[in-house]
């Protein structure tokens, strides 16, 4: 039996190879994942040109995914660099890379991706249209854009994020309404650009149904674009915001009917205590589809430190409902993050993730914990290594401040004055040493 996508598949019963190999990853049964996939609640972003992917769903009851975004800029654009941080980021475990290039010949670079990297691909076409044009963007047409989605789907990329949830109304809504920071995403402000520059409706919006072709014939997943999302807390959770979210339900509905599967982006800049909120609300207007968040951030004013205001909002977003965080590193608001700037983006971000899995219950999340706690309590650092998030940085830290004394079994915290060596001991009936 043939099936277009991975939701068609689903839908018909055919177990896909990347079906399978999802649901043991995950440890869960065929059965259950596929209704999850035909329902539209995971989504397995899976190109049938992208031959070097290793699958993974992305959403319900699944483990949280981390989406790294890279690429070159006209300020920095040495593509071997890039290619250097993808590695880095696929072997820190990073579920998905986002080419966000912004200079040059963008094609290489993305079907180099797409042969090569076993993570999902994710593009943002809009970016690409005037570089590969090469024309302002006034200039472009609707067919311009659409055929540049085609271009990028046609090069193997998993998922596209496509700003189609702001139309011409959304223009009177931004005059109207005041933000603090207008709109902050990249693409959105393209597209909101150009509307207001040709008069037309936006053409992601307009021609959704073409998109939607594109997509089922190469099983790109859409990752529905919040171009009104807050890029600061006093704009968080607004009516621009909301009326967005409401459609971007409707265009869910819309690509489900055409077995393209969905993910909808969300915020942003959120205070702490409105992120449920803000959950609970795109799970119920976009009925259960995999929801990927930005964030988001919970204050404002910690540039250099943003990986960190991400990560404590990551973990609240994930506990409860989101299943894809796209990390944020020092450098978000400042500049193009370098490979260290990378590392920490995706360290805060995977902490946040697996917490949020503790706290969800995703089964076997917290075993690794356990095994910590273990070499903790026999004050195995090798065990305790093993079992860390980065390995490396934790052996580093040790080994460059070892105790005075040859104390294997202390740091040079506390030395002889270790609660567990002390607990070890008297509980095992030997004699403290402390002096």
């Amino acid at each position: 039996m043939e099936y277009t996508t991975q939701m068609d598949a689903a839908r018909k019963g055919i177990v896909t190879p990347e079906i399978k190999t999802v649901a043991e990853k995950e440890k869960m049964d065929v059965s259950r994942l596929m209704k999850l996939v035909a329902e539209g609640k995971v989504a397995i972003p899976a190109n049938k040109h992208h031959k070097s992917l290793n699958p993974e769903g992305v959403g319900k009851a699944l483990r949280t995914k981390i989406n790294v975004n890279l690429g070159v800029s006209r300020d920095c654009k040495d593509y071997d660099i890039e290619m250097q941080k993808v590695m880095s980021a696929v072997n820190m475990g990073a579920e998905a890379i986002m080419d966000l290039s912004s200079h040059g010949n963008t094609q290489p670079f993305r079907q180099k991706l797409t042969s090569e990297c076993p993570a999902m691909i994710g593009t943002v076409p809009v970016y690409d249209s005037v570089i590969h044009y090469q024309r302002d963007l006034e200039t472009l047409t609707a067919k311009d854009f659409i055929d540049v989605v085609r271009l990028h789907a046609e090069d193997g990329v998993d998922f596209v994020t496509i700003h189609c949830g702001i139309t011409r109304k959304t223009i009177e809504q931004i005059k109207q309404h005041k933000r603090k920071m207008n709109i902050v995403s990249r693409g959105g402000s393209l597209v909101f650009a150009w509307m207001s520059m040709t008069g037309n409706e936006n053409p992601f919006y307009e021609y959704y149904d073409e998109i939607l072709d594109i997509c089922e014939k190469h099983d790109v997943t859409i990752s529905l674009g919040d171009a009104c999302r807050p890029g600061c807390l006093a704009d968080a959770t607004d009516v621009c915001q909301i009326e967005e979210l409401v459609r971007l339900g409707e265009l869910t509905k819309r690509a489900w009917a055409h077995n393209v599967q969905v993910m909808v982006e969300g915020p942003g800049h959120v205070p702490m205590d409105q992120i449920s909120a803000n959950m609970k609300v795109q799970e119920t207007i976009c009925m259960g589809a995999p929801f990927y968040v930005l964030g988001p951030l919970v204050t404002d004013i910690a540039p250099g430190y943003d990986h960190i205001t991400s990560a404590i909002g990551g973990a609240i977003a994930a506990m409860n409902g989101a299943s894809f965080l796209c990390y944020v590193t020092p450098a978000e608001h400042l500049a193009l993050p370098n490979v260290e700037d990378v590392k920490q983006g995706i360290i805060a971000s995977k902490i946040a993730a697996h917490a949020a899995d503790i706290a969800k219950g995703i089964p076997g999340a917290r075993d690794i914990d356990d095994r910590m706690a273990e070499a903790r309590r026999n004050l195995d650092w090798e065990a305790q290594f093993a079992c860390a998030m980065d390995p490396e940085t934790a052996r580093q830290i040790r080994d460059s401040r070892k105790p005075e004394e040859d104390h294997s079994d202390t740091c040079s915290m506390c030395g002889k004055f270790c609660a567990v060596r002390s607990m070890n001991k008297a509980l095992g009936g030997e004699k403290i040493d402390i002096l």
